[in-house]
């Protein structure tokens, strides 16, 4: 007996979710090895700025194509100026201040504070730029998240000053994407837009970094450097976007979202593995707060 075709929409939508949530976790994957690989490294051969020339070398590349066909049109009509603001936010800038943040502090660490600073200077902005009104829910994770970054100030601040500096350098970069999420809404750049801008101006001065920075390309092996290329540029730089859009699309941007607090747990739990990096139970705690502060306004509206 054929199918009817109320059927056949529903297989296909229960086909289409199943592959959301596969791409959802498709990102968490990626954004855990992102943080675990770049410390990895940069414990052994590479430095922040061999990290991030190869995350955009690798992004450059796998959108190339793009970059071709519509990127001088998309950028023109953006505007230089604001295109290479949203650069210097999330473009090179961003990385490297995340990966020497990496090379003071555990990966867990960035997989917490970052996300959590976003959420909360997010809020910040939005109410300041855009008059944002906010539930008393979303109040309650806001001030969920604050406690938990409390308590990874404390603990950083009882530990080596080398850590708290990593630290902090996570929390600059949670401010600024939160300052590019809010300026992108602000500007209404679309996604392949503000991809398109933060790719080309950030190739752009990878030579002059090279003159300037440190390197150890010389002495890592070139495994380890092909590797880093995949994870940084194609995974991270290029995949894990296309993916989470993907996601936002057939699933809606609050379901999407549930995705990411997952990172802090599964970026820890890599770390013990691959690191041998174990945290204390405060930072433990954190991690919890922090997590659950992220995710229990959006389990309230869904």
């Amino acid at each position: 007996m054929a199918a009817s075709a109320d059927d056949m929409t529903f297989d296909d939508s229960a086909s289409r979710r199943r592959l959301a949530i596969l791409a959802g976790l498709a990102v968490v994957a990626i954004t855990t090895v992102q943080f675990v690989a770049a410390r990895f490294s940069l414990r052994a051969h590479l430095t922040p700025a061999d990290i991030v020339s190869l995350r955009f070398s690798g992004a450059a590349l796998a959108f190339l194509p793009v970059l071709l066909g519509i990127g001088v049109p998309r950028l023109s009509q953006l505007g230089w100026r604001k295109a290479a603001v949203l650069a210097l936010l999330t473009g090179l800038p961003y990385p490297l201040i995340i990966n020497q943040g990496l090379a003071l502090a555990p990966a867990a660490h960035a997989a917490a504070l970052s996300p959590a600073v976003i959420v909360f200077f997010s809020f910040l902005f939005s109410r300041v730029v855009f008059k944002d009104k906010v539930s008393g829910v979303r109040l309650a994770g806001i001030a969920t998240v604050i406690a938990g970054l409390l308590l990874f100030v404390v603990q950083s601040g009882v530990g080596d000053g080398e850590t708290l500096r990593g630290d902090l350098l996570f929390a600059v970069s949670g401010v600024m994407f939160a300052a590019y999420a809010v300026l992108v809404r602000l500007w209404s750049v679309d996604a392949v837009t503000a991809t398109i801008a933060v790719v080309f101006f950030s190739c752009l001065p990878l030579p002059l970094l090279h003159i300037l920075a440190p390197s150890g390309f010389a002495t890592a092996p070139f495994a380890e450097i092909a590797t880093q290329f995949v994870i940084q540029g194609f995974l991270a730089g290029a995949l894990a976007s296309v993916l989470y859009t993907y996601v936002i699309r057939q699933l809606g941007p609050q379901p999407a979202s549930l995705f990411m607090p997952c990172v802090p747990v599964t970026t820890t739990a890599a770390g013990v593995v691959v690191l041998g990096e174990v945290p204390t139970l405060l930072q433990v705690v954190a991690i919890a707060v922090i997590t659950f502060g992220m995710v229990f306004p959006i389990l309230k509206r869904t």
